[in-house]
């Protein structure tokens, strides 16, 4: 204690992964198990449903008022649904869990809520007061369904291309089989 000092250093710091060019929290994230195309409309459904869910919020008056609230709890139901989904495909949890279920909750998550979205956007449609954060909404709300919906398109498309094509059966060998033994 000749210069002061109570406790004196006993180890250096080593680097952790947490150094470098990507660190925190982006060092988690891999946006690789997504193709391009599929990002771009998980992105953007993620970026109009929360717009959707802003503009309503906006509104401060409605007339009828369960057109709105419906579309509301849509809108951010969707944005979270959009967001978990995300998040499950860019970060570790990606790899703690059956890749085929991921894929299987993606199909029916993403179709469900562009069908629900778009029913809530017709709704809020014919029950709208015609302010303009309502009509943003609508906007907002016809286009991320329509995103929700184009990415199940995409999906459904991968899933058909994946599957192996069925190959005609051959009619010979079944008549064949049929035919009596000692014929």
């Amino acid at each position: 204690m000749e210069n002061g000092a109570v406790y004196s250093p006993t180890t250096e710091a080593a680097p952790g992964t947490g150094r470098g060019a990507r660190s925190g929290l982006a060092a988690y994230f891999v946006l690789g198990r997504l193709p391009w195309h599929r990002r771009i409309l998980k992105g953007l459904q993620l970026l109009l449903s929360l717009l959707a869910f802003i503009c309503e919020e906006v509104v401060s008056e409605c007339g009828l008022c369960g057109g709105l609230y419906f579309f509301e709890f849509v809108s951010c139901s969707a944005f979270l649904l959009s967001l978990l989904l995300l998040i499950v495909y860019c970060t570790p949890v990606h790899d703690r869990v059956d890749t085929g279920k991921v894929k299987s909750s993606d199909f029916y998550i993403t179709l469900g809520t562009g069908c629900v979205f778009l029913l809530a956007s017709i709704i809020f449609v014919s029950t709208h007061s015609g302010t303009s954060a309502e009509i943003a909404a609508i906007v907002f709300g016809f286009l991320a369904s329509s995103m929700f919906l184009l990415d199940f398109v995409v999906m459904l498309c991968e899933k058909l291309r994946e599957s192996p094509l069925r190959k005609p059966e051959n009619n010979a060998k079944v008549e064949a089989l049929t035919e009596p033994l000692n014929a």
